[in-house]
């Protein structure tokens, strides 16, 4: 009762003339420290109303952006409260990020072997000298995979732990009885798996539906192959690196799905699928394994990731080696280990063997050495840096080395492809170049939230990139990057900001053709960067109500919330895949199937499909899907009105498809029927009614 109270306090302070009169009141004794890794709670009543309120701020910004409503002015004022609340309550440590594991200086011995390393020397002479011609040969192969061996082995530092897991292994196989144990941890991982499998392999048959001209470009150079025409880039079509091509061979021959649409789409599933676990990697590289794990849920249900793989073509080559190369890359840096170098060079190196837009990951690397060398303080550590920079360059240009031989004889075939887009050699600019590019860099930076483009092979066009969960927690992850970067000054979080923008200059580059930008699959690599952004902000979220709350209110709160935005994100991720992709694909796509199931008809009832022929008609069918569902992928069924007369020489049987429109006489090919007519009076014309309207044709028969 004799100890001062606030009052006296308060009274003591008001008198500051009186010096000898102040009461201090004692300090109170601080509380032991939580345990490492759990997060310290806070007051037993303590609500986080300024966490949820900042959520719920973006996620009503986020759903005003959306095609139904688009209020962007009012979203943008949501979005701003909501950052506002945001910076609030991570001044008050209610929502933070998961901080990435401490660095683990150590020196380099920078030794190596020196007879691999010759013979590294020797045999990747070798194989340059002999990779020309455009030609995968089985020596030139041989001595090309043998040079990156010797590399390898010529500068790979033994691990203890690399040799106690090979002897931990020995020892479980040699047991006659295995022990399996069940966390609940390992369900839940079990949980996402299915999850993620369930979204990009459910109806990989139906969507999307048809293939399109792009798709005849890559199964006539798989057909190629399989002819014994083993190309190191393929010129068809303004030029393609070969790693697809390869691919889809072996997935024809795995999954007995010959040269089809199905054996693209397995092929470019599996690579999308390939991606997660190194996902997984990196998120717990950058903020632990709840942030890897979430990371791998995100993306797996996302639209924008799950369309790029289903469509059958390249795209998801990009994102595959973006996220090795960079893991190697950012836990090489922290745990200063050559070998992790090596594998970012292997990786980096295979993926320029994939789809063109990888060709900006070299710099990318550059730029995240470079942030390094910037916010190391010790000379030593950047000094070593540089050393592994080169080591991983090294690697690269090894793994790179046919595309590069090809690449010095056939410059221009080579980059035909980037200078069409980045310059007038296509077609002249449509503006000053400077305009545009800020044009396409804005465009590109509305596009997680905005709009996402016009193209509808692999986006639904107008709209944002990323669902309303996804989208408001990147917006509020980007907040907090910055916000803690501002305060620690952490080379990864300005790396994870600029690796963005980065990853999407080859989209944005698009300088000749505007239109073309934003463009989700020039642009895929960003999705890696993206979604451990997403992934951080929902880890700090759950982490920040869970130390905010009493334990029985604060672990149903937490389940409702997480259960509401997994739910939602799903629910909304599935409906853009399934429903308004698969529409509008089916819609803007030609019926290639139902013309190749008529062909396929013919062939069986008359023995022969020589005498059948499709009449081209301007931004019609590509004649040659029609022979790829009929089991022909070699053949281009085209046969010009203008040489019709030329199948009056043909014996037997004959069937033509013409282009109908009964609602548009303009996109109805009379003229073709009359001609047909003439030639053959005794033929007979009857309408195929195709499953989507619109896309009806004319089946002239010739007995």
């Amino acid at each position: 009762m004799e100890e001062p109270s606030v009052l006296d306090y308060l009274k003591s302070k008001l008198k500051f003339w009186k010096r000898g009169d102040t009461i201090e009141i004692p300090a109170a004794q601080p509380a032991a420290p939580a345990p490492e890794g759990e997060p310290q709670p806070g007051p037993a009543a303590a609500w986080p109303w300024r966490v949820l309120l900042a959520l719920a701020l973006a996620l009503l910004g986020q759903r005003l952006f959306e095609p139904a409503t688009r209020a962007g002015w009012t979203g943008i004022a949501f979005y701003a409260a909501a950052a506002g609340m945001l910076v609030w309550a991570y001044l008050r440590g209610e929502w933070t990020l998961a901080a990435p594991p401490e660095s683990e200086p150590r020196a380099d011995p920078l030794t190596f072997r020196r007879l691999p390393m010759a013979l590294a020397l020797v045999l990747t002479l070798a194989a340059f000298l002999l990779l020309g011609a455009n030609r995968f040969t089985p020596l030139n192969v041989t001595l090309w995979l043998a040079a990156v061996a010797c590399y390898v082995w010529a500068l790979w530092l033994p691990q203890n732990s690399l040799s106690a897991w090979w002897k931990m292994l020995r020892e479980r196989l040699a047991r006659r009885e295995w022990n399996i144990r069940i966390t609940g941890w390992t369900l839940l991982a079990l949980a996402v798996t299915a999850l993620v499998v369930f979204f990009r392999v459910y109806h990989i048959n139906q969507t999307p539906a048809e293939p399109f001209s792009d798709h005849a470009e890559k199964i006539l150079d798989v057909y190629e192959i399989t002819q014994g025409q083993t190309s190191i880039f393929f010129t068809r079509n303004t030029g393609r690196e070969g790693l697809q091509m390869y691919l889809t061979v072996a997935v024809a021959w795995l999954f007995g799905t010959g040269l089809s649409f199905l054996s693209l789409k397995l092929g470019t599933v599996l690579c999308g699928l390939a991606t997660l676990p190194y996902m997984y990697l990196l998120g717990k590289e950058v903020g632990g394994k709840r942030v890897g794990l979430l990371a791998v849920l995100l993306m797996g249900i996302a639209y924008w990731p799950n369309v790029i793989a289903r469509v059958g073509l390249r795209f998801p080559l990009y994102p595959l080696f973006v996220a090795p190369t960079l893991f190697y890359l950012i836990r090489g840096l922290r745990t200063q280990n050559r070998n992790d170098f090596i594998l970012s060079g292997l990786f980096l190196g295979l993926g320029l063997h994939g789809y063109s837009p990888f060709r900006i990951v070299p710099i990318l690397v550059a730029v995240a050495v470079g942030l390094y060398l910037l916010h190391c303080r010790s000379k030593a550590g950047r000094s070593q840096a540089v050393i592994w920079l080169t080591v991983l360059a090294l690697a690269a240009v090894i793994v790179f080395l046919p595309l590069l031989r090809y690449s010095l004889e056939n410059p221009g075939t080579f980059s035909y492809r980037a200078f069409t887009r980045l310059g007038s050699l296509e077609q002249p600019l449509p503006d000053a170049w400077w305009k545009i590019l800020l044009g396409n860099f804005w465009n590109a930076a509305r596009m997680f939230n905005w709009d996402n483009g016009e193209i509808w092979v692999h986006s639904v066009t107008h709209r944002p990139a990323l669902d309303v969960v996804s989208a408001a927690l990147f917006v509020l992850g980007l907040v907090l990057l910055l916000a803690r970067y501002l305060r620690s000054r952490h080379w990864l979080d300005l790396f994870l900001l600029l690796s963005i923008p980065i990853l999407q200059l080859p989209s944005s580059l698009s300088i000749a053709f505007p239109n073309e930008n934003p463009a989700l699959n020039r642009a895929a690599g960003a999705m890696v960067p993206v979604f451990l952004v997403v992934a951080l902000a929902l880890d700090g979220l759950l982490t920040g109500l869970r130390s905010r709350m009493a334990r029985r209110g604060g672990t149903a709160t937490l389940w409702l919330v997480t259960g509401f935005l997994l739910f939602a994100s799903a629910a909304q991720n599935y409906d853009l895949v399934f429903r308004q992709y698969d529409g509008q694909y089916r819609a803007a796509s030609w019926n290639s199937s139902e013309m190749g199931a008529v062909i396929e008809q013919f062939g069986q009832t008359y023995g022969t499909t020589d005498s059948v022929w499709i009449v081209p008609f301007p931004y019609w069918v590509d004649t040659r899907l029609p022979g790829v569902w009929a089991g022909i992928p070699n053949r281009d069924f085209a046969m010009w009105r203008a040489d019709l007369s030329s199948t009056l020489t043909v014996p037997g049987p004959k069937l033509f498809i013409v282009k109908a429109n009964v609602s548009d006489p303009n996109a109805n090919d009379q003229a073709t029927l009359d001609l047909l007519k003439q030639l053959y009076p005794n033929g007979s014309t009857g309408l195929y009614t195709s499953k989507m309207p619109g896309n009806e044709f004319w089946i002239f028969f010739v007995p």
